[in-house]
Formats: C-alpha cells, structure tokens, sequence
C-alpha cells in the first residue's frame, strides 16, 4: 500500500526539507519503520533504541490519533492512498509578534475594544489566513481581514478579471479585466495594507496539492462556487485539523458556517452527498445580486477574525441562512453525523480525492458530459444555416433571459416547460438545443433523445459563444 506521511516543519530538517515522503506499508508501524530505515538522523530522533514511536510524538491516521486505533500500531491497518499526520511535542519559538507605532495608530479602533486589545492584534498579525476563491465572497473577505491586520493572507485562483466579474466583485475594477485575479488582488490588498502579506496561489486545487497548501495556514475561508472543490476542501479541512469557515450564495439568498470536526460537524455531516446538477447552478448560471456577496462575505470574515482572537460564540454547529428579499436571517442547529464518510466513527475518506464525478457540477462540464452528446459549433451551425440547411433552435433559457439576447430566428420553451410541451415538435426535425452557455442545453438535449428525438444537437458555448464569434453587435452576459 502506498501511504504518504506529513512531515512537520520542524522534522523537516533531517528529510531534507521533504514536506511529505511517500512508504510502502500495510500498518502504521510498517509505514514509520521504512520512513526510519530510509532517514537514519529521523530515525534516532522520533524512535528510541528500541524501534518505538517516542512519546513527544503522535501519528494521526485521518483525523484519529492511530495510538487510539490498535492496541499497538503494528495493528492498524493502512490502505492505498491513506495520509498519516507526524505530531510532535513543540516548545513554541516563533519570534515575538511586535506593532509598529504606525501599526498601533492604524489598529486604534480594535486596540481600544476590550475584547481585541494590543494582544488581540498580535495574534491577528500572527495569524495565516487561506482564502479559497477571489471572487464575489473572496472580495470582502479579503479586503476586511487585510484591513484588519491579519498578518498573512493566502489566496487561491486561477481565473481572470472578467467584465462581468465587476458587479459584484468589489476587489477589481473595469481596469483589471483580463488581468489574473490574484495578481490584481494582490496589488489591492497591498495597497490597503503594505504591512501584511499577500501570499498568491495561482492553481486549480486537487488532491495532490491541497495536504500541502494548507498545512501551511492556520484557518480556510471556503469562497468557492462549485461542489468539487467545496468537498475537496471540507475533506482537506477534517484530515489536518482546521477550521473551515464557509459561504456561498445564489441570487438574494446567502449561507454561512463554520466547520470544525475537532469540535463540530464538517460539511458532509450537514451535506453528505451533492444536489442533482441543474439544481443548485452556479451564479454565471442563476445569477447575485451584487450586494449580496458583500453581505455574506463580511459576515464570513467575521466569523474568522472571531477564531483569531478566541472571542464571542463561532457557527460551530449552527448555520446561518440569510434571505435578502424579505431581510431574514434564520439559524439551523447542526450535529456532528457519527456516518460521516470523512470524520465520522468509521471514515470511509481517509485522503483527499478528486470529486468532478462526484458532483457532476454544471456550469464546467466535464469532457466525460460534453463526450455523450452530439456537439455542434456555432460556426458549423452559422454555415450550414447560410448554405440553406433547416434546424429548429430551440432556446431553453428564462424568459428574462431570453429579452437580452437570442439568436435569430430560434423558438423558445424553458427547460422547466420542455417535459410538457414535447408534442409540439416533431421528432423527424433537426433540433439544435441552447441556453447561455451549455449545461441546460445538455439535460435538455438529454431530455429530446429519451423523447425520440434523434436528430439532436447542443450548440457548443450557447448564445454567449454566438454573440462573441458570429454575431458581437449582441450583447453577452
């Protein structure tokens, strides 16, 4: 069984400076022993003479400490791909945090709160921050816990300024689009506050790469818009210990919760598997409100800066929902699901994993979706139209959606009505189905072929990739 074992910083040293070393092992006695025999000055600091694990030192399995596994650890069993997490005894040391004069001026108004005070703000500047996502949640978040002295703040994406970004995504300005948008960040959150660190992750998260970004970091901020990631993160979250502080919103309605398995739930005891696709889509699908990411984003960072300084009650094991179109916030108790799959009695995910096929999110297709229809191009549909070949468009989108652009001479039924009104149309046309950009165009092309109809195309990209490469006198949203 192949097991990768987490080096902690200071152990580090005697691995070369190796964050991780992979084993060959079945136990997680087996499992050190080869770390041992292939590091000689490891070996003599972790084990005594004879062969043992020293007790300054802890092995988690998961989230278990393995000494609580087994009677012994040469009887807990490892499997392919499980993580094991070296602890040990640590005295402190880190350089003491100061505030500048200039600091304590900029911090006045927290350091004259009792709750925070001089001592609060050091732990602020202490604290390492990662923000999943700088988008419509990550703006604020970001801009409140630079402006708050967090001392240094990690942020992960891999996406450009958009146009249609700058409604809500406070972070940018019509300036950026088309910049990456952790350089752009970057070079806001400095410019709020030169005296903290802005850390840039440039990267799509999987699950090679998450064990090692966030052990770096001591809280994670979860701003994501997708259902892969959220698990990827929720999972990453459980297995090293840290809290993950969560949001996400959907037009007027927004959530926030803090996860915690070392004290609470995590986001699978609440959420054990995802929606069906089309159920929950993304905002580029279903649209915010601009205002409210900024909302939901500030109480996020709330909920942070209260973890920091140890203060007030956290959402550990509550859940807040917000309605804005009728200014309600209500709060759900959570518990801990003794089934969970990742930190449950008996988990079941004992390592990060990939979720695309999991989730099956709509919005980003997956090759393996897009592979099971029959694509069309909106250049291949623009010719074969000019050259006189007859299809029927049929555009799924809402009505409101619909009044900022079509495609010409296309015919409208929204994919909700779609099951319905089938005996309109007549099997034997040739159909091309499209939406804004492909997902509802898949189901219902799905749908059309279930019904008999076998002359079926989804227009690859939707309206917005014929209003950016056939016809840009249309508007795209």
């Amino acid at each position: 069984m192949k097991v990768k074992i987490l080096i902690p910083t200071p152990l580090r040293r005697f691995v070369d400076g190796a964050k991780s070393v992979e084993v060959e092992a079945a136990t997680v006695e087996a499992a050190l022993a080869a770390l041992g025999r292939r590091n000689a000055d490891l070996r003599k600091q972790i084990f005594d003479d004879a062969g043992h694990l020293r007790n300054f030192v802890n092995v988690f399995l998961g989230d278990r400490n393995a000494r609580e596994l087994g009677a012994s650890l040469a009887e807990v069993p490892v499997r392919d791909g499980d993580v094991l997490v070296l602890i040990p005894a640590i005295a402190g040391g880190a350089p003491e945090v100061k505030l500048s004069r200039e600091e304590i001026l900029r911090y006045s108004r927290h350091l004259i709160i009792p709750e925070v005070t001089i001592e609060g703000q050091k732990r602020l500047k202490a604290s390492k921050v990662l923000c999943i996502g700088a988008g419509g949640l990550g703006s604020p978040l970001t801009l409140y816990l630079a402006a708050a002295g967090v001392g240094r703040i990690g942020v992960v994406d891999f996406d450009t300024v958009d146009l249609t970004n700058i409604q809500r995504q406070i972070l940018y300005s019509t300036a950026d689009v088309g910049r990456p948008k952790v350089e752009a960040a970057r070079e806001r959150l400095e410019a709020l506050n030169p005296d903290i660190e802005i850390v840039t992750h440039s990267m799509h998260l999987a699950s090679w790469n998450v064990m090692d970004l966030f052990g770096a970091y001591d809280i994670v901020a979860d701003g994501t818009d997708n259902f892969p990631t959220r698990y990827l993160v929720n999972d990453a979250c459980v297995l090293l210990g840290k809290p993950n502080v969560y949001a996400s919103i959907f037009r007027f309605e927004g959530q926030v919760s803090v996860f915690d398995a070392a004290r609470g739930p995590c986001y699978r005891c609440m959420f054990p598997e995802p929606p069906p696709p089309g159920l929950a889509p993304s905002c580029a699908e279903g649209g915010v409100l601009g205002v409210l990411p900024g909302i939901i984003g500030s109480l996020q960072a709330l909920e942070v800066l209260k973890l920091i300084l140890g203060v007030g009650e956290p959402l550990i094991g509550r859940f807040v929902t917000f309605d804005g179109l009728d200014f309600k916030f209500r709060e759900l108790s959570i518990g801990k699901n003794k089934e969970c799959a990742v930190c449950g009695a008996s988990p079941t995910v004992t390592a990060p994993v990939d979720y695309e096929a999991f989730c099956q999110v709509r919005g980003a297709e997956s090759e393996a979706d897009l592979g099971q229809a029959t694509l069309i191009s909106v250049e291949e549909l623009h010719q074969r139209r000019d050259a006189g070949e007859q299809f029927r468009l049929l555009d799924v989108r809402e009505p409101h959606e619909r009044k900022i652009v079509s495609i010409p001479d296309s015919i409208h039924t929204p994919f909700d009505e779609l099951p319905s009104r089938l005996h309109e149309f007549d099997s034997a046309d040739q159909f091309v189905v499209y939406c804004h950009k492909t997902g509802r165009s898949l189901d219902a092309w799905r749908l059309l072929r279930k019904a008999g109809f076998g002359n079926a195309y989804v227009l690859s990209g939707g309206v917005d990739a014929w209003a950016q490469r056939i016809d840009s006198t249309l508007p795209r949203y």
